[in-house]
């Protein structure tokens, strides 16, 4: 069979399932249905607008940072499937992850993404949906299926908390758990407001933030919601002013900026340990404040992105700053 015939078959099989969601329950009665509270909800979303008549009942999230946005909502039993963790998730979300089907290491094929039946799908990078894949957002709205993309993946401007706000508000408001959303913004507030009282710097250290890179560094831009944690935690992002989320900047920058303190990222096969004695072993490096005095800080990947861990990311980076 080819590509393109299964693709247009599982489009097929979907269609009832498109349907029955629109129709909030698919009650033959012929009475009106009764719409679930906050519906019609209306989103536009990285420039895709959308009205949900209901929940969506069937997710397939991609990308750890939103798995863990839909399970702190305690949306466990909308997930029918999950893939590509950077890292380990929380202990606190092991037990309801383990009980979600995961669907492939990394991304998905469309055609395994289009098995696991969904409804609605939750990227967390502009990755996730890329159109050589067949996993554009258009393509999977054909297949009457949903889509949202975190907002880092299409930020045109510097990200700060309050769009880590907005994300986990507009998810709860997608799957009618609003209230939800509301405790953990307040809980972020009060954790954000406790970390400043600690993280209050005259002079923010310069950080520079390693995320891998050998020829050249992969590091954190002004862009993405790194940036805002390092300065919310008493620091201040030597690339700064790269207006992306991540970007490669040369050897040759990082030697001229002086960092005092080197942020790795831990994730992915090569250790901390390892990177730290890529810095210190590079003699092109031996001059810089922070390798000299091996002043390292150290965060999760999935630390440093759009989601519900960057509030505890920021004291976690004040106390080793």
């Amino acid at each position: 069979m080819s590509r393109a015939l299964r693709v247009l078959t599982a489009a097929a099989l979907l269609a009832p399932l498109a349907a029955c969601s629109a129709s909030s329950g698919g009650d033959d009665s012929g009475k009106p249905a009764a719409k679930a509270a906050g519906f019609p909800y209306t989103v536009t979303n990285c420039g895709v607008k959308t009205t949900y008549d209901a929940p969506p009942k069937r997710a397939v999230t991609m990308n750890q940072h939103t798995t863990e946005v839909m399970l702190e909502l305690g949306l466990k039993d909308h997930i029918a499937g999950t893939a590509y963790l950077d890292d380990k998730v929380l202990p606190k979300y092991e037990k309801a992850y383990k009980s979600v089907p995961v669907l492939a290491k990394e991304y998905p094929s469309y055609e395994k993404l289009l098995a696991a039946n969904p409804d609605f799908v939750y990227g967390g990078y502009a990755s996730a949906f890329l159109a050589g894949d067949g996993r554009s957002r258009s393509a999977l709205a054909k297949s009457g299926i949903e889509s949202r993309l975190n907002v880092e993946g299409c930020a045109e401007r510097a990200l700060t908390m309050d769009d880590v706000y907005r994300e986990v508000r507009e998810v709860g408001a997608t799957f009618g758990v609003r209230g939800r959303a509301e405790t953990w913004v307040s809980g972020a507030k009060r954790e954000l407001g406790a970390t400043a009282k600690k993280a209050q710097s005259e002079k923010p250290a310069p950080v520079f933030v390693y995320d891998s890179g050998d020829k050249t560094a992969f590091t954190a831009g002004g862009r993405g919601i790194g940036n805002d944690i390092i300065e919310r935690a008493g620091g201040r992002n030597v690339f700064a002013d790269v207006d992306k989320s991540f970007s490669d900047a040369s050897w040759e920058k990082v030697v001229e900026r002086r960092p005092e303190v080197i942020l790795i990222l831990d994730y992915g096969a090569t250790t901390v340990a390892q990177k730290k004695k890529r810095l210190l072993e590079d003699p092109a490096l031996k001059d810089v404040p922070a390798v000299k005095n091996k002043r390292f800080a150290v965060l999760r990947l999935s630390d440093m992105v759009t989601g519900v861990r960057a509030p505890e990311a920021v004291r976690k980076l004040a106390a080793q700053l």
